[in-house]
């Protein structure tokens, strides 16, 4: 499974984007993103990650995965980890609406609000979203498949 974060809006302090699984369809859109503003040196918890294409697989441990266990039964099975990251540890696909509820990590929702009118931009119905993408990209890793995301700078 092939995903990609196409960012089109970074500002001071957020970044906008679009996540989209790549099939035999082409680019299908699954829901927005927010991320924390790109900087030319790594400021920890509040910097994105770099562009590039990381490999995700399911982080079993951490208050994330206990949190996510409770909030989530039956649904949950690990967090969506991106691994290997230059200079990052611990990034996660989660919840959350805006750049507060990030240190780095990549942030889903099903509506957005413009960061140039709101500066720790906004992403709204995260939960939704989150438990709409999640089962898929779960499973996949699950059954083995190697499952990547591509962050790709538009902005």
């Amino acid at each position: 499974m092939k995903l990609k974060v196409l960012r089109f809006s970074s500002q001071k302090d957020s970044t906008h984007g679009l996540l989209f699984e790549e099939n035999d369809l082409g680019n299908q859109f699954l829901c927005y993103t927010l991320e924390d503003e790109q900087r030319a040196l790594k400021v920890k918890g509040e910097t994105r990650v770099p562009a590039g294409i990381y490999k995700i697989e399911l982080r079993k441990e951490g208050g994330f995965h206990d949190k996510y266990s409770r909030k989530y039964p039956g649904l949950h099975r690990g967090m969506l980890h991106v691994i290997d990251v230059p200079n990052f540890e611990y990034i996660l696909i989660h919840t959350g609406n805006t750049d507060e509820h990030t240190a780095g990590c990549l942030l889903v929702g099903d509506s957005q609000e413009n960061n140039q009118l709101l500066p720790d931009g906004f992403i709204g119905k995260s939960v939704n979203a989150y438990k709409r993408i999640y089962p898929s990209i779960a499973k996949a890793i699950e059954q083995g498949q190697e499952v990547t995301i591509e962050y790709i700078d538009f902005d």
